[in-house]
């Protein structure tokens, strides 16, 4: 039996991480993203989470959003909830991922424990960067 806590931990920071690298390492947009995407999923469920990530191809959240589609792509594949690439078809299509009840409420506990992890590596990283930032200027204020 897979320990589902340490898998969502690890998706958790590898959402964070690559999101963030994705938004030019920009940790706050990262933790804004996630915690839209997580909110979707929340109120509206799955199929809503995938859409509202294919829905951001013209904003400045794209490279962001197509990560965290293709993680949740591979966090669902390694639960073995789905079988291919194409996340939208596997929740659609008859004996799909919508049509197995018991699967969909796990695929959803799991992504959203997980984005909530993701959340709050975002924030750190986001605290991280501030700091980092205060001290460059504390740093370049005391030489001049």
């Amino acid at each position: 039996m897979e320990n589902l806590d340490r898998l969502c931990a690890e998706y958790g920071y590898k959402f964070a991480d690559e999101i963030k690298k994705a938004l030019n390492s920009d940790a706050k947009k990262a933790e804004s993203l996630i915690t839209k995407a997580l909110g979707v999923l929340q109120e509206q469920g799955l199929y809503a989470f995938v859409l509202f990530c294919k829905s951001r191809g013209s904003t400045a959240e794209k490279e962001g959003a197509i990560k965290m589609k293709k993680i949740t792509t591979e966090l669902l594949k390694e639960l073995s909830l789905i079988n291919n690439d194409d996340l939208l078809d596997e929740i659609r299509k008859n004996n799909g991922l919508a049509s197995r009840l018991d699967d969909l409420l796990l695929a959803i506990q799991v992504l959203e424990k997980s984005l909530i992890y993701a959340r709050y590596h975002a924030k750190a990283f986001a605290n991280s960067q501030e700091k980092a930032n205060n001290q460059n200027s504390k740093d370049s204020e005391e030489h001049q």
